[in-house]
């Protein structure tokens, strides 16, 4: 894979004036980096071949795994995607939000077919950011946005984060403070009758199934083999990975340990220390998860040790991250 040649990145606050600058960059064929209520995303035109090889470049990211394209709405998903029974149920449920659809490509699509690693299914995501959505209404065209970090690495929930890890790669990061929600959306595939939950995120698992009014099939948990081409966005076993190794389900820190805790299970550990939550909010620990893992693997222990963390809503999400984290790297 080519990496990109060095250019300047402009780190600008997301003002109006900021945010048209960075619909003329994606028109044009550039790569910005938005806020989402996710985390970041690494913005391209998706109609363009072109641009979406950008991302890849970028991010170092395998073009087998697929994108996801965000949209400004629903009757914009509904010219690049199909929406019958369960996909429009749930589009009308959790849209915008942190939620993806991968519905059957329509007629009408412009997603590009390297975009969709070939597929003939499409990603698609309507976030509710203020800054992502008036992006989207300026370029006015599916816009490809995976996590806005070189792959494997941890995703970013602030402008600070992807500018360390991508500046000289891409034109311009749009800073509008941390990220809301903290871990990516949830991705349920609605190709089939039964619609399967491929990865959880920011609407959990109840939701969805208070939604259908039907229990979802099994949690996909990811391709067995980073080389094997996943069917959607996020399915790579080793992603989301510091550069420290990750052991979980820690009760017993050993003293060189970086220490990840949750509710104050590993409180008085004397090394580097963070706590998802103190009170044992899953809301504010999948918030605080990529910030977190940034923090402690600058610190430089060889071992980031994670504290239990309950599989209940949100922590399946935050459960997920941390094993894909901890996974061996291929």
């Amino acid at each position: 894979m080519n990496i990109p040649s060095a250019t300047k990145t402009h780190l600008l606050a997301a003002d109006p004036a900021a945010i048209a600058r960075a619909a003329q960059v994606i028109r044009a064929g550039g790569l910005v980096s938005f806020p989402t209520e996710t985390v970041y995303g690494l913005g391209a035109d998706a109609s363009s071949d072109q641009a979406v090889a950008g991302i890849y470049a970028a991010k170092e990211r395998p073009t087998f795994n697929p994108l996801i394209a965000h949209v400004p709405d629903l009757a914009a998903a509904q010219r690049q995607g199909v929406f019958d029974g369960a996909a429009l149920w749930l589009a009308q449920a959790f849209w915008p939000g942190p939620l993806t659809l991968v519905v059957p490509l329509a007629g009408t699509a412009t997603v590009s077919s390297l975009a969709r690693a070939g597929l003939a299914s499409v990603a698609l995501r309507v976030p509710r950011h203020p800054v992502a959505q008036e992006l989207l209404r300026a370029v006015d065209r599916p816009v490809a946005a995976p996590s806005a970090n070189r792959s494997g690495r941890i995703s970013p929930s602030s402008a600070q984060h992807v500018f360390a890890d991508l500046a000289g790669r891409i034109d311009l990061v749009l800073d509008a403070g941390p990220t809301e929600v903290g871990v990516e959306s949830t991705i349920v595939s609605c190709l089939d009758p039964h619609p399967v939950l491929l990865r959880p995120g920011g609407v959990t698992r109840a939701q969805i199934e208070a939604v259908l009014r039907a229990p979802l099939t099994h949690v996909s948990t990811g391709c067995a083999d980073d080389q094997v081409a996943p069917v959607a966005p996020g399915q790579l076993v080793s992603h989301y990975a510091p550069r420290a190794a990750v052991r979980l389900g820690v009760l017993q820190p050993r003293p060189d340990d970086a220490v990840l805790d949750f509710a104050g299970q590993l409180a008085g550990h004397q090394g580097p220390y963070l706590d998802l939550s103190p009170a044992g909010d899953l809301m504010e620990g999948a918030a605080h998860l990529f910030a977190y893992l940034h923090r402690l693997d600058a610190a430089g222990a060889p071992t980031i040790a994670v504290a239990p963390i309950p599989m209940t809503d949100l922590g399946e999400a935050i459960n997920d991250r941390l094993a894909r984290a901890a996974a061996p790297r291929i």
